[in-house]
């Protein structure tokens, strides 16, 4: 059987329309499943909405409409990502509100009651609704606000609801962080994670009062509450591939390498992992945790309201641009600011004058001095290295080995690399000059080239699809194509 390979985005709250951030997150979880399937892998690759908790409740309560229409309405919007960014056809997208996920969720529920690790007791907090947490004092600003939600005031939970024994598994948290040194990704991230479950974990409450807020999960065997949020919509990644109905499907797929932010790291890598294990399942394979996309150095942010649709990027700049930025010019693991006019000139140097140019060149040439179109295999993503395979003059291993280690924008550098050395070549050689000297090398420098782009196009394959595509049909036509990017005039460049 081949191998397996699972992965999943975090599901986004479905309270404000699609940004680019979580475009990031799932534009990375694509290029790896796509890498994966290339590869000969089968892949379950999940994302969907989070449709739960305060925060989905009191939108809906302000648009004057019920929940169920409100979550409705805005599933559909994120569904939308996966053809305005090109996502695999294979995605699979759940919805917390989805029947057979609420099932899953409760029986969860029973397991981790059955080890002993829920119970109830009064308790008073203060409560961030943006990040549906409670914060320690030592997680507040000067002005005493949520970091990460500054303008929203914290609201105090004065009430009884269930808890889960999150304090009871510190050593098996540290003794699985012990065993899988590269459980959490990247290395600084994993040592904040470990520090955190060193100095001791606390309980955490896992419901709310139904009265207070009716929106959600119902606890088994009581009516009274609702599940928390995060204990629902964790959930996902084990109600997605089957568990608990199809234990066949869930056991080829499971475990999962989980993409999110950096402000999921305590959900994500520890309370998520207790739970798993409480239930008496085995953890998560790996936990890759990327920064933020910032917006003149701060957060960018639905409830701040500083955000940059994708969707427009798209419609006017067209998807494998956006795809390229966010590979390219936003840092795997550390905050990333995103300018349009920052966008504007990599595209115009990157693409449209570096990428889109060599093409045209190459296959120009190529279309009018060689009879045929060059013999460079059938274009598979997983061809070894030979004359005719387009990966003679690349570096595979280095490739492969960095797409294993998620880190995406040192793998598109080298795919940039090999076009700036090609494009080195064409200056160098001038096959379209030297042709009527000696043809015979300039038609084998012509195929050299060709041979080059095939080189480019596979590595392309799992970044920009579709330009990886059309540089293919390019190749085995033997014909220039179109311009893949059209440039940017020089005085739009720093218009918004």
């Amino acid at each position: 059987m081949e191998k397996s390979f699972y992965i999943t985005t975090t599901l986004p709250y479905v309270n404000a329309d699609p940004h680019v951030g979580f475009a990031l997150e799932i534009v990375s979880a694509d290029i790896l499943a796509r890498y994966h399937v290339l590869n000969g892998d089968e892949v379950f690759f999940n994302t969907g909405t989070d449709e739960h908790g305060i925060k989905i409740y009191r939108k809906a309560q302000e648009g004057g409409v019920e929940p169920q229409a409100y979550v409705d309405e805005y599933a559909e919007k994120f569904k939308r990502l996966q053809p305005a960014l090109n996502l695999w056809e294979g995605l699979n997208f759940i919805r917390t509100t989805d029947e057979r996920h609420k099932k899953a969720a409760q029986e969860f529920w029973k397991r981790c009651d059955a080890s002993g690790d829920i119970y109830k007791k009064n308790y008073k907090v203060k409560y961030c609704v943006g990040c549906e947490l409670e914060k320690t004092d030592s997680e507040l600003n000067e002005k005493g606000c949520c970091s990460l939600h500054s303008n929203q005031e914290l609201e105090i939970i004065d009430e009884e609801n269930y808890f889960f024994r999150f304090s009871k598994y510190q050593k098996p948290l540290l003794e699985l962080y012990e065993r899988q040194p590269d459980f959490v990704v990247p290395d600084f991230r994993f040592n904040e994670i470990k520090a955190l479950a060193e100095r001791g974990l606390k309980d955490f409450s896992i419901s709310r009062l139904k009265e207070k807020m009716p929106w959600g999960v119902a606890v088994p065997g009581d009516d009274e509450h609702v599940m928390f949020v995060w204990f629902d919509a964790l959930v996902n990644y084990i109600s997605t591939v089957g568990w608990p109905d199809d234990m066949k499907k869930f056991e080829m797929w499971w475990p999962v390498v989980q993409l999110a932010g950096k402000d999921q790291i305590r959900q994500q890598a520890a309370m998520w992992q207790a739970m798993l294990l409480s239930a008496g399942l085995s953890p998560s394979k790996q936990i890759v945790i990327h920064g933020f996309i910032t917006s003149g150095g701060e957060k960018m942010s639905k409830s701040i309201g500083n955000v940059v649709d994708p969707f427009k990027i798209i419609d006017e700049y067209g998807t494998d641009a956006l795809r390229y930025y966010l590979a390219r010019h936003v840092h795997p693991f550390e905050d990333s600011d995103f300018t349009m006019e920052k966008f504007r000139e990599v595209y115009n140097a990157n693409l449209a004058n570096g990428l889109g140019n060599l093409v045209s060149r190459v296959m120009k040439m190529a279309e009018t001095h060689l009879q045929e179109p060059v013999v460079v295999g059938d274009g598979t993503f997983s061809a070894q290295g030979g004359p005719a395979s387009g990966w003679s003059e690349v570096t595979k291993g280095e490739y492969e080995q960095l797409m294993g280690q998620y880190e995406i924008q040192k793998t598109a550098d080298i795919i940039w690399k090999r076009i700036g050395e090609l494009d080195v070549y064409v200056q160098e050689t001038q096959p379209f000059k030297t042709i009527k000297e000696d043809e015979d090398k300039a038609k084998n420098d012509i195929v050299y080239l060709v041979n080059g782009l095939m080189g480019v196009a596979r590595m392309l394959m799992p970044f920009l699809p579709e330009t990886a595509e059309k540089i293919k049909k390019a190749i085995a036509e033997n014909k220039a194509p179109e311009p893949l990017f059209v440039r940017i005039p020089t005085v739009l460049i720093k218009a918004d």
